[in-house]
């Protein structure tokens, strides 16, 4: 792994698009790639439907091909000036089943000048994992990617090659957009899964795409919960099941009137739920855990050197999150060394997982640079609360906000506390305001020059917070705000204060 202080190691930012032309939707993505961390800075996407007739026909759907004609010709135009390797192109299921597949790509080379690789289904399988890996590194389980015509299923072996399998169970290959008639359907996706449920069985399974993520979005909406943020988002199997059965049950009309759902998947999200309960059933399944991440970025996980893949992408997030021109990129790394060894002491809170976080939170130290003084607080929490950041669950998102929070703001509570106690617990926003405290002190003593930092150090010592400089350093960092900010994370972590 890199050396997480010299910035010159880690390779400078790009842009990277990748066009996806899957079974429902033809999509374009624009990347920012910074090292191991992904930003999306444009997303476009048309749904052509290409694959809605392939049942049926086994050739593409004639309206869908001059939709998605019509989006690559001006994807190729955004596209404008960039090099053939930082474009990648993907085609999945309806493209690679269609008896016209390859006559339509030849078309589009020909209007666009596009050549759109077909995947092949272990491929996409395959491609669905690394994007799950590329999202949360330590992912377990299972992987499910639903699109239009297919299923693909993948149990997660790291960066390894993956023994995957493509089902024919997307909306389009079961019937849709016809009404859903649950009971032959069910027993055509039993037909499918039964043979394959002890070879794929697993408690926690990672849903990739659209349809799943509506439906996450949806119980969100019914339980009320206070972080709409699709990605890690979690459901139990009770849940789930009560989810996928009321969706089920739903004609078009009643999906209509509830908010939140695409109005393009108003024909297709039944067949997606029933899809969905017959896995959880099927597979034994416990936890349902949503990826927002899938064959795109599986794609460009693959494509990055080996070294680093290995690097976090949290803390690559949070890095590149706060770069900023004027400000030392070297300070977040020097605040962990500085406050690493302290809060190693305290009991964990977070399943091994409470370094990783310390030094994602030293490397939000600067966010609110360049925000006002008097709106730095709420508005360095309100953007890590809602950051694309990958490879933390929620209660570490809400952590982490609560300790950008902490780093502006003396306050005991951010915005929104009542609501963020059904995410993260009292001891949990205890230990945030600590190690924010904990940061604004050595950001403070420092004045933001990390070679002051290494003249003082902060120490637990029994029921005492002892915060330590070299001799004849005493007058330079031991001022009055010091002292205050000092006292601040004392009380935080109900510690005497000491300077030693």
């Amino acid at each position: 792994m890199w050396p997480r202080g010299d910035s010159a190691v880690r390779p400078d930012g790009r842009q990277a698009a990748v066009i996806d032309v899957g079974s429902n939707s033809v999509r374009l993505v624009i990347y920012r790639v910074d090292g191991r961390a992904l930003w999306t800075i444009y997303n476009e996407k048309v749904v052509a439907g290409l694959g809605r007739d392939l049942p049926a026909t086994g050739r593409l759907s004639p309206e869908g091909v001059e939709a998605a004609i019509g989006a690559l010709r001006r994807f190729r135009a955004v596209l404008d000036g960039w090099k053939a390797d930082e474009v990648t192109t993907a085609a999945t299921a309806a493209v690679r089943e269609a008896a016209d597949g390859r006559a339509f790509l030849k078309r589009v080379h020909d209007e666009t000048g596009l050549d759109i690789r077909i995947l092949s289904g272990e491929e996409e399988a395959r491609y669905a994992a690394l994007g799950v890996i590329c999202g949360q590194p330590d992912a377990e389980g299972v992987v499910g990617d639903l699109g239009g015509s297919s299923l693909e299923l993948v149990r997660l072996n790291g960066m390894a090659d993956a023994e995957g399998v493509t089902l024919p169970l997307g909306p389009f290959a079961l019937g849709a957009p016809k009404p859903l008639v649950a009971d032959r359907i069910r027993r055509l996706v039993d037909d499918h899964l039964s043979p394959l449920a002890s070879r794929y069985a697993s408690p926690e399974f990672h849903a990739v795409g659209g349809a799943w993520r509506n439906l996450a979005l949806l119980h969100m909406q019914v339980a009320d919960y206070p972080l709409h943020v699709a990605h890690q988002y979690e459901i139990t199997r009770a849940d789930a099941l009560e989810l996928t059965r009321f969706v089920q049950r739903q004609s078009r009309s009643s999906l209509e009137g509830i908010q939140g759902l695409s109005k393009k998947r108003y024909d297709t999200l039944p067949y997606s739920a029933l899809v969905l309960e017959r896995a959880i059933e099927r597979m034994g399944i416990q936890r349902l855990v949503i990826s927002a991440y899938g064959v795109r970025e599986g794609m460009l996980l693959e494509a990055m050197p080996p070294e680093v893949r290995q690097l976090d992408p949290l803390t690559e997030g949070c890095e590149a999150l706060t770069a900023q021109r004027g400000i030392s990129p070297a300070l977040g790394h020097a605040l962990e060394v500085w406050l690493a060894p302290m809060f190693e002491r305290l009991p964990p809170l977070f399943d091994g997982r409470d370094a990783l976080l310390t030094s994602a939170a030293c490397r939000l130290a600067d966010l609110g640079a360049r925000l006002h003084p008097d709106h730095r607080a709420d508005l360095a929490f309100e953007q890590v609360l809602r950051a694309p950041l990958a490879g933390l669950s929620h209660p570490e998102r809400a952590f982490l906000a609560c300790v950008a929070f902490s780093r502006h703001s003396a306050a005991s509570q951010p915005p929104g506390a009542a609501a963020l106690s059904r995410i993260l617990s009292n001891e949990r926003r205890q230990r945030a305001r600590a190690l924010g405290s904990a940061i604004r002190l050595g950001c403070d003593l420092s004045g933001h020059n990390p070679r002051l930092l290494e003249m003082s150090a902060v120490a637990i010592r029994g029921d005492r917070l002892v915060l330590s400089v070299l001799a004849g350093w005493e007058d330079m960092l031991l001022g009055e705000q010091t002292a205050r900010r000092a006292q601040a994370l004392a009380q935080a972590l109900r510690l005497k204060l000491e300077f030693g």
